[in-house]
């Protein structure tokens, strides 16, 4: 055998003078196989350097203990973080996750789908990009009958289970704080308004005006791709307004931070002058100065939920389920950003 031929249960089988049944059934830890007998197939598996084929196992079994789960970008604290929780409950199950990024693009986000279903994936778990308008690629999942869980970014048209965040009542809070620190003029960073979770965002910041008795201000509404550099734009088009505002909530702690950075530079003191609260509750906000309130979206929980909910509708009854709505509590974390002495 030659370095680049692959190992076959027959080459075990072959090596150890036995049948290729009986070294699957061991490498499956079938019970009616000895102890003795699996620990010789194991060893001779180990020393061939035997990789299972798991795309036939799962064409033998119907499984192939496998999850896709889809995240827009998987070096944000918040989506790594929910795939940890996800890994957590899918190792107790003897399951293991494929993770794919999108990017925010519905190319790649078809595309990645339609490679998990070459991978023969049990379930895919997701949370839908910023540019996706079209579900097209998401009710294919679907119609193959294989299980389909939304997270953070949900989308009602979808008919599955999905975990959300409050992001209505995280942004009444957020602003609620604000206008209780003494604000009145308070801006907001929000981002593509088809997306629900900002939609919600700017439905909670303009019920929290409204309930205060203040007016709302378009001008004060700014809509971008919250990353750190459109936040820096954000906050120096407001501060080039007749009256600059005297807080910022942002729907995205990047925004917040971009947003801080100008207001240092142009020696605004914070919060004094402009208080600023973000969304996520990134690892950065405790270590900037002044340290920054954010509203926190719980995210191993969220991602221990959505994988308890794959789990749910994989061992359901197909004819007999119905498609749960999990809607989280988020937490505003108060720091010095907006906490006025």
């Amino acid at each position: 055998m030659t370095r680049n031929d692959k190992t076959t249960i027959q080459d075990i089988a072959k090596r150890l003078n036995t049948t290729a049944a009986t070294v699957s059934r061991a490498l499956n830890d079938h019970p009616r196989i000895s102890k003795a007998t699996k620990e010789a197939v194991k060893k001779m598996a180990f020393e061939l350097n035997y990789q299972p084929n798991n795309i036939a196992s799962a064409l033998r079994s119907g499984k192939s203990k496998l999850i896709g789960v889809i995240v827009p970008t998987a070096n944000r604290a918040f989506f790594s973080t929910v795939v940890r929780g996800i890994e957590e409950v899918a190792i107790q199950h003897n399951y293991r996750v494929i993770i794919s990024q999108s990017y925010d693009d519905p190319k790649k986000e078809e595309e990645t789908i339609d490679a998990l279903f070459s991978a023969r994936v049990d379930g895919i778990i997701a949370s839908t990009g910023k540019k996706t308008l079209v579900f097209d690629h998401y009710r294919k999942v679907i119609e193959k009958g294989i299980p389909l869980i939304l997270f953070d970014r949900g989308n009602p048209e979808l008919k599955v289970s999905q975990v959300l965040i409050d992001d209505y009542q995280g942004a009444y809070q957020a602003v609620k704080h604000l206008i209780e620190q003494g604000c009145k003029r308070i801006a907001h960073f929000t981002s593509v308004n088809k997306i629900s979770i900002y939609k919600d965002r700017l439905r909670g910041y303009t019920d929290a005006l409204r309930d205060a008795g203040i007016d709302i201000q378009e001008e004060l509404i700014i809509e971008s791709d919250l990353q750190l550099e459109d936040g820096r734009i954000c906050m120096e088009q407001l501060l080039a307004l007749k009256q600059r505002p005297d807080a910022v909530f942002s729907s995205s702690d990047y925004g917040a931070m971009g947003a801080m950075q100008v207001l240092k530079e142009n020696e605004i003191n914070i919060p004094e002058e402009v208080a600023l609260v973000g969304f996520s509750n990134e690892p950065f906000t405790s270590y900037t100065d002044p340290p920054l309130s954010s509203v926190d979206q719980t995210s191993i929980s969220m991602g221990r939920i959505t994988a308890k909910a794959f789990f749910d509708q994989l061992n359901a009854d197909k004819s007999d389920f119905t498609p749960q709505k999990t809607i989280l509590s988020p937490q505003l974390i108060i720091r010095g950003s907006s906490q006025k002495k």
